[in-house]
């Protein structure tokens, strides 16, 4: 764990060489913990945080986000709040799932703290909504190239028809850049989105749909039926799998199974075990199994059906549903995680198009 810290002490320190405030703030903190003083620690760290949210310090923010979480935990342990402990530590080891703490560094409360944290999201990973939350997409795979097949991305989810006419009709690289120029320009008025604008997170949510939802090394994420679904829509407000049997019609109802916890905790150790580099991302997609109320898993099935329940708070406004359920079907000689196209569905994503 010291390495990691120290790692991510640099990467910070490098990243806000320009907000002299900052990393005096962050070495002021990391003072205070070594000296135990976990109460001054804990203000130095909420100064710190909110000085890490002030215009122009974006890119300081992303990487301070994982290092406070850890030093709060550490703090709240020590002072005898455990659950927060716990919370700040669940944050933590989503962006460092291989993590392990130094008991002699940061005392016994950390430690059970810090492991209690390791048990519950082994128990209960992040939900999709969760791992999107935590996601942060690299620099050099955000935004589409500017050529002839940039139309055949997933910005198609997004053209109107009109404009996929248009687009396919230019020959001319010069006029294909004012082309996309003057579309994005076009959203320069719609709401932000945590703070991102219109493209800034569309482009978000093909980079995690990238990361999570590719079939294989062949096809992007971003364009399959979830892809999709998640580019226009964001996260589900819960989803789930069931196994899909012989017999059953395609357009089941729930779309959900329970399983016990343990089964939960198998699944995450025998990704491990088979990959033991395997990346939050990877277990972030895991986690749709179980991200439904309860202790839910996918059958290991070849065929099933996998389901993303969308509530009226996450749906566009246009539409008249309290909730609305979005149904992938994989099935041998059928296809992998189709979208079952009903008319809700259909009406949902022609609502949630700009």
């Amino acid at each position: 764990m010291r390495k990691l810290v120290s790692v991510a002490v640099f990467a910070l320190c490098a990243a806000v060489c320009g907000a002299q405030t900052i990393p005096e703030l962050f070495g002021k903190a990391k003072e205070q913990i070594k000296a135990g003083s976990w109460k001054d620690a804990l203000t130095t760290l909420d100064t710190l945080d909110a000085e890490s949210r002030k215009p122009g310090n974006e890119s300081v923010r992303g990487q301070l986000e994982t290092p406070l979480a850890f030093y709060r935990g550490v703090c709240q342990s020590n002072l005898g709040d455990s659950d927060k402990a716990v919370a700040e530590f669940r944050t933590f080891l989503k962006a460092q799932p291989n993590a392990t703490v130094d008991g002699t560094m940061y005392g016994k409360k950390t430690v059970a703290a810090f492991e209690r944290a390791q048990k519950e999201l082994a128990e209960r990973p992040p939900s999709l909504a969760e791992a999107y939350k935590d996601f942060r997409p690299r620099p050099d795979r955000v935004g589409e190239p500017v050529d002839e097949r940039w139309g055949d991305s997933p910005i198609r989810w997004i053209l109107t028809d009109a404009q996929k006419s248009e687009w396919a009709a230019i020959k001319d690289p010069n006029v294909r850049t004012d082309f996309v120029e003057k579309f994005w320009a076009g959203f320069a008025s719609a709401p932000a989105v945590e703070g991102r604008s219109y493209r800034q997170e569309f482009e978000c949510r093909v980079a995690f749909a990238d990361a999570n939802f590719a079939p294989d090394e062949e096809r992007r994420g971003s364009l399959t039926d979830r892809g999709m679904v998640f580019v226009l829509l964001g996260p589900p407000s819960y989803a789930g799998r069931k196994p899909l049997r012989s017999g059953d019609d395609v357009s089941v109802e729930s779309g959900m199974t329970s399983f016990g916890s343990q089964d939960a905790g198998n699944s995450e150790k025998a990704m491990r075990a088979a990959k033991p580099n395997t990346t939050s991302g990877k277990l972030a997609t895991n986690s749709v199994k179980f991200g439904s109320p309860g202790s839910h898993a996918a059958d290991s099935s070849t065929n099933r059906v996998e389901t993303w329940h969308y509530r009226r708070e996450v749906l566009p406004k246009a539409v008249p549903f309290q909730q609305v359920d979005f149904q992938f079907v994989t099935k041998q000689g059928y296809g992998d995680d189709v979208l079952q196209r009903d008319s809700n569905v259909v009406n949902t994503l022609t609502a949630a198009k700009p």
